[in-house]
């Protein structure tokens, strides 16, 4: 009995020699200015197809494509002579009703002289009234018609209404156009542009109490965190946007509410229509729990790390995480500042088994 008591000694101190070997690095809390990303679309704060208002054939194209334009700049001529004539024809009707109007008030001036002294009856002077008032009317008929006729002839030249960027032309010199033609080009805006995105009702809910204001006082006031453009190339633009507009409902299906973000878009880089990724900051740094990335593992019920108890037990824990910060990920939930994470080793050891741990980068015998 005596003997197999000393047999089993050097194997029971064996046992504890070999607990196996672990680097462990300490989660840390750092301030971290936490931002999100959505994607978004610019929008054009002005935008519209030019229409022929009068037909005719297109005589000049003024501008060139793609080219920025002044409001009242002159893009298009249709044919005008038609419509001068017009003009011309429809002061001459204007200046013969007048004509006809002085000399229906003269009839009238001399009928009621004669109905005055009893020459004549009085319903010629009724008659002469009537007269004058027909030509009086005939007048402002001519009057509205030759308007309308100068109105058509301002419609033969057609003018930027804003100032933006003008499209492609869909007409060339010589195209007959009209009302019901399409659209002979498209005038936009560029700066300022907005920028249509949606954000989730934490994410809103987040902001508002931060800013201690409601959805209305949040786009009226511009107190909104600062939104950055992301361009399909990488590009960021440094330039912050402010939110100016906030929807009235949250979607129930997808749980978001739309935002509308206008960019200065000094540089012309947003173009009218193009997706691009928003980029959310938060008001004020927030502190939280960072690890190495070294640390993470994940299996089915998600993502883990292993962590060294005061006991040198090795625990796993499951953990929330949040962004990634360089070569570390801030972890939400699951794990306290100043925990010692396995970072090298994790093969050699399972949840509950002792281990021998080290801080990662000291030697042995630190």
């Amino acid at each position: 009995m005596a003997a197999m008591l000393v047999q089993s000694s050097p194997a029971t101190a064996q046992d504890q020699a070999a607990a196996p070997k672990v680097a462990i690095s300490a989660a840390y809390t750092e301030d971290i200015e936490r931002e999100a990303t959505f994607i978004g679309r610019a929008e054009a704060i002005s935008k519209t197809d030019l229409i022929a208002r009068v037909s005719g054939f297109v005589v000049e194209q003024v501008f060139t494509e793609g080219q920025s334009v002044s409001t009242g700049d002159v893009l298009f001529r249709i044919e005008s002579d038609a419509y001068q004539a017009d003009v011309l024809s429809q002061e001459a009707a204007v200046a013969r009703a007048e004509a006809d109007l002085e000399l229906a008030n003269i009839e009238l001036s001399r009928t009621l002289q004669l109905v005055d002294r009893g020459s004549i009856a009085e319903s010629e002077g009724d008659i002469a009234r009537a007269n004058a008032k027909v030509a009086e009317a005939s007048v402002k008929s001519a009057e509205a018609a030759l308007s309308t006729a100068q109105l058509n002839l301002s419609y033969t030249e057609i003018v930027a209404p804003f100032d933006g960027r003008i499209g492609r032309s869909s007409v060339s010199v010589g195209s007959f156009v009209g009302p019901s033609s399409p659209p002979l080009a498209t005038l936009v805006t560029q700066a300022p542009i907005y920028v249509n995105f949606s954000l989730s009702e934490p994410q809103l809910i987040g902001v508002l109490e931060q800013l201690e204001t409601d959805v209305e006082g949040l786009a009226a006031n511009g107190a909104s965190p600062d939104v950055f453009v992301l361009l399909p190339n990488g590009q960021r633009i440094e330039e912050p946007g402010r939110v100016i507009f906030l929807d009235n409902r949250i979607d129930p299906v997808t749980g978001t509410i739309t935002v509308r973000a206008e960019f200065s878009n000094s540089d012309g880089l947003l173009l009218d229509g193009a997706f691009v990724n928003l980029i959310i900051q938060a008001l004020e740094p927030t502190p939280s729990v960072l690890v190495p990335q070294a640390a993470l593992q994940r299996d089915q019920r998600g993502d883990f790390v292993l962590v060294v108890t005061d006991q040198q037990l090795v625990e796993q824990r499951y953990v929330t995480l949040g962004p990634q910060i360089e070569t570390a990920v801030v972890v939400e939930d699951g794990l306290r500042s100043g925990e010692g994470v396995i970072v090298e080793g994790l093969q050699r050891v399972r949840p509950g088994v002792e281990v021998d741990a080290v801080m990662a980068g000291q030697s042995d015998g630190n």
